[in-house]
């Protein structure tokens, strides 16, 4: 296996290894799968993060809202991958959310622009969330739930 085929298949592990701090609501672990700075993007604003520990406030907050609604287990299903270089390449997420037993809650869709590292690990650059907010609004109507939380 080529060194750059050997990087796109390792972008596989790298969501299966994002999914897993997520699952374990591991902020400090989310946090190492971004370079820093790091940039999310969504219809309504865009948020770049230069400190480790203001990323991590966010994803506690997101943690703080899968634990209230009873978000238990992440999949992240690969759309498609698209490399720019043989170093950066752009990922099209769904991301499913799921309760303790297993049952779909919602899902979404981000993409996301990869880099290498000077390590030769894959960092997110860029989250573009697509449909994130009006998806969870959505779940949460359906379900009677109300929430003051936001998330990018």
């Amino acid at each position: 296996m080529s060194k750059y085929s050997d990087a796109q298949y390792k972008v596989n592990s790298f969501f299966d290894s994002y999914a897993t701090a997520l699952e374990h609501f591991d902020s400090k672990s989310m946090v190492l799968h971004y370079s820093l700075p790091c940039t999310f993007l969504s219809d309504d604003s865009v948020e770049v993060f230069k400190d480790a520990t203001k990323l991590e406030g966010l994803f506690n907050q997101g943690i703080g809202f899968y634990k209230q609604f009873g978000i238990a287990h992440a999949r992240p299903e690969l759309w498609g991958k698209r490399p720019y270089t043989d170093k950066i390449t752009k990922v099209k997420v769904n991301w499913q959310y799921f309760d303790k037993a297993n049952n779909p809650v919602y899902n979404c869709d981000y993409q996301y622009i990869l880099r290498l590292d000077k390590h030769d690990k894959w960092k997110i650059e860029v989250a573009i969330s697509v449909n994130e907010k009006e998806r969870m609004e959505e779940w949460l109507r359906k379900n009677g739930k109300a929430t003051q939380q936001s998330l990018l």
